[in-house]
C-alpha cells in the first residue's frame, strides 16, 4: 500500500501532519517541531502493510518514496518537499493565483 503523507505548518515552526490511504485518514498528529519530524513520527505509526508514501507539503506533493528512503534521508526529503512547494507558490503568484481555485 502507498499512503499520503500530508504535512502543513500551521503556524511557524509547528507542524502537523496526517496520513491518509485512497482519501481515508489513518492518524495524524501535531505540534511538531519541524517537517522531517513530522516524516519520521508518520513513519512510527504504519503497519507493515505500508511500502511506500506519497509526501505533500501545505498541499503539493513533491513526491513517492519507499519507506526505508524516508526513514535514511527525512531531512533532504522535507527539503525537497519545502523547495516544490515554495516553487509551486511563486508560480501561483506570479499568476495572480494563489489561493484561489482553479477549477
Amino acid at each position: 500500500m502507498i499512503v499520503r503523507l500530508h504535512v502543513d505548518e500551521f503556524q511557524p515552526g509547528e507542524f502537523d501532519y496526517r496520513v491518509s490511504h485512497e482519501g481515508l485518514d489513518l492518524f495524524t498528529d501535531a505540534g511538531l517541531a519541524s517537517l522531517s519530524a513530522c516524516l519520521l513520527a508518520a513513519l512510527d505509526g504504519l503497519g507493515r502493510d505500508a511500502l511506500a508514501a506519497e509526501v505533500a507539503f501545505k498541499g503539493v506533493v513533491s513526491g513517492t518514496y519507499p519507506l526505508d528512503s524516508i526513514a535514511a534521508m527525512p531531512a533532504q526529503i522535507a527539503e525537497h518537499a519545502r523547495n516544490t512547494t515554495e516553487a509551486i507558490e511563486d508560480v501561483l503568484r506570479q499568476a495572480g493565483g494563489l489561493g484561489r481555485s482553479s477549477n
